[in-house]
C-alpha cells in the first residue's frame, strides 16, 4: 500500500518538474534542444528510464489542443534523440488529434509530418519493462487487443497492428472529408475512435469554435489529400509492406477490411470530384498495396548460399523436351503411376486422391505452368501404358489397369484440381477470397479459366508426342472409335451449315486414324473439362476421314438394343458383355435389373456390370465403379419378410459379381478408384451371413449357372482376404500401417476405420447427385460399421491372428471344434481311399490324432458336407495340425497329404486361407525339419532350377545388383516342410479363369512364406511353377529376382544406387541432361521387360516391385537413399567446382545446371523412399535418419570442391526432406486429419532438433558450411513451397529458429519465416523489421 502512494507521488514529482522546466523553457525563449537536455535531467533525477512513457503521456496531454510551436519543436527533438519512443507517442497523437482533426487542423498538420517522418524509427524502445509501460499504453489508446481480439500483445503485435490500424485511421478520415461515408458492416475493424461533428468542431476542453467558412477550411482541405498522398508514400517503404503483409497472411478477415476501402475508393472515384483529383494518389496507394501483398524478401545473393535459399532466382530447367523424352522434374507422376500397378497391393487411399495432391505438389515445386503440368501428366501416363508392350504374363494386373489410370484416374484428378477452390500457389499466399478492386489490388478471380486453358493447351501439344500416342493392339479400335466420333461431328456440322441432311456415325470413319490422345479427349469430353472445339483443332482429324462418306451401313449397337427393351438373351448379354456401356442411364438400367429382375436377369445384369462396361468403359468407369460396390450391399426388398437375411434372396447375382469382380484386372481397378474400405464393409456381411447358413441344395439358372452357398461364402471371404495381409502377424501389420499415400498393409479394423470416416465426410456416394433414385437404402448403407457386428467373422478373425502369433491349444475329446475336425479327418481319408490314391504306409485308417474312432463312412463326408462354412473353418487349423504331425512322423505320404488337402479346398474354397496362415506361420517358427525336394516325396525342382538360377542372376546383373553364387547346383533343394506342402498343393491347382481369386491369394502368400525361410528358397518354389505353367516363366524368374532384396542389405544398396545411376547418367553440367538411356526411361524402362532371351527389367521397375517387402532391411532403406543424395550432390559439386571459371557470378549458367542437377537427386531421393515406405519412412527421414546423419562425423575433405560441396549437400538434403514431406502430407491449407496430426508430429520433432542444434544444445559431426546451408535452404523451401506447415509449428520454436538465421545475418529469410507462423509469431517480428 504504502509502495503504491509512494510511487503515485513521484509520478506527480516528475510531472511537476517536467511542467516547470517547461514554463522555465518557455519564458527564457531556449531552443528546443536546451528544453530536452533540461527535461532529461529531470527523468534521470527522477529514476525514470528513457525512453520515457511517462513523459510522452504528460507531453501530449499538454500538446494535442496547444499551438505552441515551441513544444511541437520540442517534441520532434525527443523523438529524434530517444527520448521518446516514436512508437508510443504516434499511436497516443493518432488516438487524440485523428479524431479531432477538424477542430485541430494545425495540430493534424504537424501530426501527419511527425507520421511521415517517425513511422518507421522501431528504436528507442527501451527495455522490458519500459516495453511493457508503451506496449500497454498503446493498447489503451488504440484498443488493439480488443478490435483484433490479441489476448497476449507482445512488442510485434504493436508495431504491426498500431501501423495497419493508423493507415485505416488515415482512409477513414480522408473518406469522411470527403463526405463518403461507408458503413460499419464494410469497414470491417480498425476503425479509431469517434469523429468531431460535421457542421462544428469543439476542442476537448471546450475552447475555441471553427466554423466551416473560416480560415481553416483550406487547411482542412489540404490535410485530406496530404494524408492521402503521405498514406501512399509511406506504403512504398519495404517496412510498411513486410507490416502490411503480416496482416494480409496472418488476418486476412481483417485485411479484407482494408481491401473493401480501397474497393470503395474505386467506385466512388468517379461520382466525387476530391477522389478525381487524387486519382494519380489512389493508384499509386492501390498498387502499393497490391505490392504488400506479392511482397517478396531479398535474401543475401553474395554468397551461394544465398543464391540456394533464394528460390525465384533459380533458372527453370525445361520440364520437357519433345526430342529425348526425359522429363526429370516430373519423374514422381511415374513412379507414383508405376508403383500403383503392384498387384500384390491394394491401396486404401483413392489413386484420384493421391494424383490430385500430386498435381498440386509438383506445379508448386517445379513453378510450372498449368500447361506443363497437365502435359507431364499425360506423358507420364502415356509412358505407363506404352511399358505394357512386353508383358510379363503372369497373375498381375496388365493393360487395363493401366489403361484406367490413363483414361480414368488422370481425367479425374484433373478435374479435382479444376474445381479446387484453393490449389497453393508458390507464393504460398491466401486463397483468392478478395473481388477485384482496380489498379491491380486483389486477386485474379479467374482461375479456373487459366487451369482450364492450361488443360486445353496440354491436350494440343500431346499431339507432337506420337511415339507414345499409338495405341496398344487392343484398344485400336476404341481409338478409331474415338477419331471417327470426331469426324462425324466435323461432317454432320458441315451439312448443318451447308442445309443438307446429316448422317449418323458411320463405320467407314472407324477404319483408321484413332490414336491414343482420341481416347483421352473423349475423357475429358465426357467429364465435361473441355468441349466439342476440341474436334476443329488442326490435325486432330484427318481430313481423308471427314471426307469419307456418311451412307454406309449403321450397325446398331447392343446397347442401344437393350436399353430399347430387348430382353438379356444370350446373344445379348455377350456382346453387352464385351463391348462397354457409353452412359450412366445404360449402367443404371442395369442396376435395377440386377436388384428386381427373374433370377437369370439378375445374374446376368451383374455379368454385364463387370465386364467390359466397368474394365474398359474408361468415361463412365467410376460410375459403374460405385453400382458394383452397391450391388455388393443389395437394399432390403420392401415386401420382404422372414426370418433369413434377405441376401440368400440375391445369391444368384451376389455369385455373380464376386465372381465377375474377382479378375486381377478388375479389382486393381476397384483398388485405384479408392473402393477397398468400401468392398471390404459390403463383404462382411455376406460372409457372416452365407458363412452361417447350412450349404443346402445349389441354385441352378436356365442358362447353366450354378451358385451354391459355399461357392458364395468362399467368392466373398476370399475377396475379403485379398484386401489385405491376412497371413502376416499382427506385429508387421502395425510396423507396416500404411496405406496409399499412408501405406501399404492394410488390417480389416484399418479398413473399417477408413470406411466409417468416408461415410462422415461424405454422406452420400459421389453419384448420388445424379443417379437419384438409388437413395433408398443408402442410409443403411451409410452407417459406421464394426467387426464386432459380425460374431462369426471376428472369431475367425481373432483365431486367424492367434493361428499366426502362436502354436494351437490342444482340445479335450466332446469339443465341438474337436468333432468337427474329427469328421474332417475322416472325410479326407474316406476320399483318398475311394479315389485309390491311399499309400499302404498311411496309419490315418485306423486312428487319427483326435483319439477318437475313424468312422470313414459317406454318411459323415454327408454331414460334413452339412455343415455351415464357419464351423468348418474353425476346425481347418486343427486339422491341418494333425495331418502336418502326421507328416513328419512318417505316418501320411506326401501325396495323401496334398491330395486331402486338395480335397479340402475342392470341397470349401475358402479353407484355402487357412491352410495359407497355418503354413505361413509355422515356417517362420522354424521347429519343422526340412524335406528333400527329390521328385519322389515331394516334387523336384531339378529340371531347371540351374536355369532358373541363371537368369536370376542375369536379372540382376542387368539391374546392376551381384549377389553371391548359389548353392542349389552343389547340394539337393530342399525346402522345410510347411513350405513344401504349401508348394506341393498350390502347383495342384488348375490355370482357370474362375481360379483367379485362388491365383490372387496364393501368389503373394507363398513370396511371403518363402522370406520366413533361413535360406533362398524363392528359385526352387519358382522352378516348380514354372514347370507347371511355361507361359508365365519369364513373370516367375522376374519375381523370384526379388526375393534376394527381402533379406539382402547389400543388394538394396546396390539396386537403389543402381537407380540413380541409371536416372540421372552423367552428373557432369556440361554434358547434355537430356539422354535417351537415363531419366525416366532409363529408370523404369520403355517395356517391363526388355525383349530378349532373357527377361530384362530396368532397375527401377524392379525396386518398386520389390520396396515394400523388404521387411528385414526396411529400417535401413532411408539411410541408404540418404547417403547417395548426399554422394551425389557431393559429385556435382565437384564436377562445378572443377569448370574452368574460378569466379562465381562467371559461372552462373553452369550453377544453374548444377542447382537443376541437385533438385533432379533431390527428387528422385523423395519419390523412392515415399513409394517403398509412405509415412512411416517420411517420419523416420524426419525424426531420425536425417539428424543422425547432421550427428554422424563424416570424411570433410571435398578437395577441390571444399568450399562448394558441403553447401550443395545441405541444399539437396534439405530438398529431399521437404519434398518428401508434400508427398505425403501435402503443401495445401486443408490437409486430412489424419495428414495434418502426422505432419504435426513428425514435422514438430524435426524443427525442435533443428532448434536444439542452433541453441547448442546438440553438437553435430557434419560441416558448419552442410549445417547453415541446410537449415536455410529449409527454411526458404519452406516459406516458398509449404508455407502452411510453419503455422503448426510451436510459436517458441519459430522464435529460436528466427534467433538463428538473424545471427547468420538472415532477417529477411527469418521474417519470411514468422510471417507465416500466425498471430502468435507475429509477436517476434520487432527485432527483424528495423534490420531489412
Amino acid at each position: 500500500m504504502g509502495g503504491g502512494v509512494g510511487a503515485a507521488n513521484n509520478d506527480e514529482e516528475f510531472e511537476r518538474r517536467v511542467v516547470e522546466t517547461f514554463k522555465l523553457c518557455e519564458r527564457r525563449n531556449e531552443p528546443p534542444v536546451v528544453w530536452a537536455i533540461e527535461v532529461a535531467k529531470c527523468a534521470v533525477s527522477a529514476g525514470v528510464g528513457l525512453p520515457s512513457v511517462e513523459l510522452g503521456e504528460l507531453l501530449l496531454s499538454q500538446l494535442c489542443f496547444s499551438h505552441k510551436p515551441s513544444l511541437w519543436k520540442f517534441l520532434d527533438i525527443a523523438l529524434s534523440s530517444s527520448l521518446l519512443s516514436p512508437l508510443h507517442i504516434l499511436a497516443l497523437l493518432a488516438s487524440r488529434i485523428i479524431p479531432h482533426r477538424w477542430s485541430q487542423p494545425e495540430a493534424y498538420r504537424l501530426y501527419l509530418e511527425l507520421l511521415s517522418k517517425y513511422a518507421f524509427s522501431f528504436y528507442g524502445i527501451g527495455g522490458n519493462e519500459c516495453q511493457k509501460k508503451i506496449i500497454r499504453s498503446i493498447d489503451v489508446a488504440l484498443q488493439l487487443s480488443q478490435t483484433y481480439e490479441v489476448q497476449a500483445l507482445e512488442l510485434g503485435h504493436v508495431l504491426v497492428l498500431s501501423f495497419f490500424t493508423i493507415c485505416l485511421g488515415l482512409i477513414d478520415s480522408t473518406l469522411s472529408d470527403w463526405g463518403l461515408q461507408m458503413t460499419s458492416a464494410d469497414k470491417g475493424s480498425g476503425t479509431i475512435a469517434r469523429e468531431d461533428s460535421q457542421k462544428m468542431e469543439v476542442d476537448s476542453k471546450g475552447g475555441r469554435i471553427c466554423k466551416r467558412n473560416q480560415h481553416p477550411e483550406s487547411l482542412r482541405r489540404s490535410n485530406s489529400f496530404m494524408a492521402f498522398e503521405m498514406l501512399a508514400k509511406l506504403t512504398e517503404n519495404r517496412k510498411a509492406m513486410v507490416l502490411l503483409r503480416l496482416v494480409y497472411l496472418n488476418m486476412p478477415e481483417t485485411f479484407n477490411g482494408l481491401l473493401q476501402r480501397m474497393q470503395f475508393l474505386e467506385v466512388q472515384k468517379l461520382a466525387s470530384p476530391d477522389l478525381t483529383s487524387a486519382d494519380h494518389t489512389l493508384a499509386k496507394l492501390s498498387l502499393n498495396i497490391q505490392r504488400a501483398m506479392d511482397f517478396e524478401y531479398q535474401f543475401n545473393s553474395h554468397h551461394l548460399t544465398g543464391l540456394l535459399i533464394d528460390i525465384k532466382s533459380h533458372k527453370r530447367s525445361p520440364c520437357y523436351n519433345t526430342k529425348s523424352g526425359r522429363f526429370a522434374c516430373w519423374v514422381p507422376f511415374d513412379i507414383y503411376m508405376e508403383n500403383a500397378m503392384d498387384g500384390k497391393q491394394f491401396p486404401a487411399t483413392s489413386a484420384i486422391d493421391v494424383l490430385t495432391e500430386l498435381i498440386n505438389t509438383l506445379k508448386v515445386f517445379n513453378r510450372a505452368s498449368w500447361q506443363e503440368t497437365f502435359l507431364a501428366l499425360w506423358l507420364s501416363a502415356l509412358r505407363l501404358v506404352q511399358r505394357e508392350r512386353e508383358p510379363l504374363e503372369g497373375p498381375v494386373p496388365h493393360l487395363e489397369a493401366r489403361l484406367c489410370a490413363l483414361l480414368s484416374i488422370t481425367p479425374l484428378a484433373i478435374a479435382r484440381v479444376l474445381e479446387d477452390d484453393a490449389v497453393p500457389s508458390s507464393s504460398g499466399g491466401v486463397a483468392s477470397m478478395y473481388v477485384e478492386i482496380g489498379h491491380g489490388c486483389g486477386r485474379n478471380g479467374n482461375d479456373y479459366a487459366s487451369r482450364r486453358q492450361g488443360l486445353i493447351s496440354s491436350l494440343q501439344v500431346l499431339g507432337h508426342f506420337t511415339a507414345l500416342l499409338c495405341p496398344p493392339a487392343s484398344v485400336v479400335d476404341a481409338a478409331n472409335n474415338a477419331a471417327a466420333k470426331a469426324a462425324t461431328f466435323i461432317s454432320n456440322s458441315e451439312h448443318v451449315k451447308n442445309g443438307t441432311s446429316t448422317g449418323g456415325y458411320s463405320d467407314a470413319f472407324g477404319k483408321t486414324g484413332g490414336d491414343m490422345r482420341h481416347l483421352i479427349v473423349e475423357a475429358c469430353l465426357a467429364r465435361k473439362l473441355i468441349d466439342t472445339s476440341t474436334y476443329v483443332w488442326p490435325g486432330y482429324v484427318c481430313a481423308t476421314m471427314t471426307s469419307l462418306s456418311d451412307s454406309s451401313h449403321l450397325q446398331k449397337s447392343p446397347w442401344a438394343i437393350f436399353m430399347e427393351g430387348a430382353l438379356l438373351s444370350g446373344p445379348l448379354v455377350n456382346a453387352l458383355m464385351t463391348n462397354p456401356a457409353s452412359s450412366i442411364a445404360e449402367v443404371e438400367k442395369l442396376y435395377y435389373i440386377a436388384l428386381n429382375g427373374s433370377e437369370d436377369e439378375k445374374s446376368a445384369a451383374a455379368k454385364i456390370l463387370c465386364g467390359a462396361s466397368l474394365t474398359c468403359g474408361w468415361n463412365i468407369q467410376e460410375y459403374v465403379v460405385q453400382f458394383v460396390v452397391k450391388l455388393l450391399s443389395p437394399p432390403i426388398p420392401q415386401n420382404f419378410i422372414g426370418s433369413r437375411s434377405h441376401l440368400v434372396d440375391y445369391m444368384p447375382m451376389l455369385n455373380s459379381i464376386l465372381l465377375g469382380a474377382a479378375s486381377i484386372d478388375t479389382v486393381h481397378i476397384l483398388s485405384l478408384h479408392g473402393v477397398v474400405p468400401q468392398i471390404a464393409a459390403s463383404l462382411m456381411p455376406l460372409c457372416e451371413t452365407f458363412g452361417s447358413l447350412p450349404p443346402g441344395s445349389n441354385k441352378k439358372s436356365s442358362k447353366g449357372d450354378e451358385s451354391s452357398v459355399y461357392m458364395v461364402f468362399s467368392s466373398a471371404f476370399l475377396f475379403l482376404l485379398r484386401l489385405w495381409k491376412f497371413y502376416r502377424p499382427p506385429l508387421e501389420h502395425c510396423v507396416e500401417g500404411r496405406g496409399g499415400a499412408i501405406g501399404s498393409e492394410l488390417t480389416l479394423e484399418y479398413l473399417l476405420i477408413l470406411r466409417n470416416s468416408c461415410i462422415q465426410s461424405h454422406n452420400s456416394a459421389s453419384l448420388d447427385h445424379t443417379v437419384t433414385s438409388s437413395n433408398l437404402h443408402e442410409s443403411a448403407r451409410n452407417k459406421p460399421m464394426y467387426i464386432d457386428s459380425y460374431p462369426k467373422l471376428r472369431a475367425w478373425y481373432c483365431q486367424n491372428k492367434s493361428c499366426i502369433a502362436s502354436t494351437l491349444s490342444g482340445l479335450c475329446n466332446g469339443n465341438p471344434v474337436h468333432q468337427v475336425a474329427n469328421k474332417i479327418l475322416n472325410m479326407i481319408y474316406w476320399k483318398i481311399t475311394k479315389s485309390g490314391t491311399a499309400s499302404t504306409d498311411s496309419s490315418m485308417s485306423s486312428s487319427n490324432d483326435f483319439g477318437g474312432p475313424s468312422t470313414s463312412t459317406g454318411e459323415e463326408v454327408y454331414q460334413i458336407s452339412m455343415l455351415p462354412a464357419w464351423e468348418v473353418l474353425e476346425a481347418i487349423p486343427f486339422v491341418l495340425e494333425a495331418i502336418l504331425t502326421a507328416c513328419a512322423h512318417g505316418k501320411l505320404s506326401s501325396r495323401d497329404l496334398t491330395t486331402g488337402l486338395r480335397d479340402l479346398v475342392n470341397f470349401l474354397p475358402a479353407s484355402l486361407a487357412a491352410i495359407i496362415s497355418y503354413f505361413s506361420a509355422e515356417v517362420t517358427r522354424g521347429v519343422w525339419k526340412p524335406v528333400l525336394m527329390n521328385g519322389k516325396d515331394w516334387p523336384s525342382p531339378a529340371v531347371n532350377l540351374l536355369s532358373v538360377e541363371s537368369e536370376i542372376k542375369d536379372i540382376l546383373a542387368a539391374a546392376g545388383v551381384t549377389i553371391p553364387g548359389s548353392s542349389s547346383g552343389v547340394s539337393p533343394a530342399i525346402l522345410p516342410l510347411p513350405m513344401a506342402i504349401l508348394v506341393s498343393l498350390t502347383i495342384t491347382f488348375k490355370l482357370d479363369k474362375s481360379l483367379e481369386c485362388i491365383q490372387a491369394v496364393v501368389g503373394p502368400a507363398l513370396e511371403h512364406c518363402a522370406s520366413g525361410c533361413p535360406w533362398l528358397s524363392m528359385p526352387i518354389i519358382g522352378s516348380l511353377w514354372a514347370q507347371k505353367i511355361r507361359r508365365w516363366h519369364d513373370f516367375i524368374v522376374v519375381s523370384c529376382s526379388r526375393s534376394v532384396f527381402r533379406q539382402d542389405q547389400g543388394a538394396v544398396a546396390q539396386l537403389l544406387r543402381s537407380c540413380f545411376t541409371s536416372f540421372l547418367g552423367s552428373l557432369h553440367p556440361s554434358s547434355s541432361p537430356l539422354i535417351s538411356q537415363n531419366g525416366v526411361n532409363g529408370l523404369l524402362g520403355s517395356f517391363i521387360s526388355a525383349p530378349g532371351h532373357t527377361p530384362r527389367v530396368a532397375p527401377g521397375f524392379l525396386y518398386l516391385r520389390t520396396c515394400r517387402t523388404m521387411h528385414h532391411v526396411y529400417h535401413r532403406l532411408n539411410h541408404v537413399i540418404v547417403e547417395l543424395v548426399a554422394g551425389s550432390s557431393r559429385e556435382l559439386a565437384t564436377r562445378w567446382a572443377s569448370t574452368d571459371s574460378p569466379r562465381l557470378m562467371s559461372a552462373q549458367a553452369s550453377l544453374n545446371v548444377t542447382i537443376a542437377k541437385a533438385k533432379e537427386v533431390a527428387t528422385l531421393g523423395a519419390s523412392l523412399l515415399c513409394a517403398a515406405g509412405g509415412l512411416q519412412l517420411v517420419q523416420e527421414l524426419y525424426q531420425e535418419t536425417v539428424p543422425t546423419w547432421f550427428l554422424s562425423a563424416r570424411d570433410q575433405n571435398c578437395g577441390k570442391a571444399n568450399s562448394v560441396s558441403p553447401i550443395l549437400e545441405g541444399y539437396t538434403m534439405a530438398y529431399m526432406v521437404v519434398l518428401s514431406g508434400s508427398f505425403i502430407w501435402g503443401v495445401g491449407d486443408k490437409p486430412t486429419s489424419w495428414a495434418f496430426s502426422r505432419r504435426l508430429s513428425g514435422f514438430g520433432v524435426h524443427m525442435d532438433f533443428v532448434v536444439g542444434v542452433l541453441e547448442g544444445n546438440i553438437s553435430l559431426g557434419c560441416d558448419p558450411a552442410t549445417w547453415k546451408a541446410y537449415v536455410s535452404c529449409l527454411v526458404s523451401l519452406l516459406v516458398s513451397f509449404a508455407p502452411m506447415w510453419i503455422g503448426e509449428v510451436k510459436a517458441e520454436t519459430l522464435r529460436k529458429l528466427a534467433s538463428g538465421l538473424r545471427g547468420w545475418h538472415e532477417c529477411e529469410l527469418a521474417l519470411s519465416l514468422l510471417e507465416r507462423g500466425g498471430l502468435a509469431a507475429m509477436g517476434s517480428v520487432a527485432q527483424f523489421v528495423n534490420e531489412i
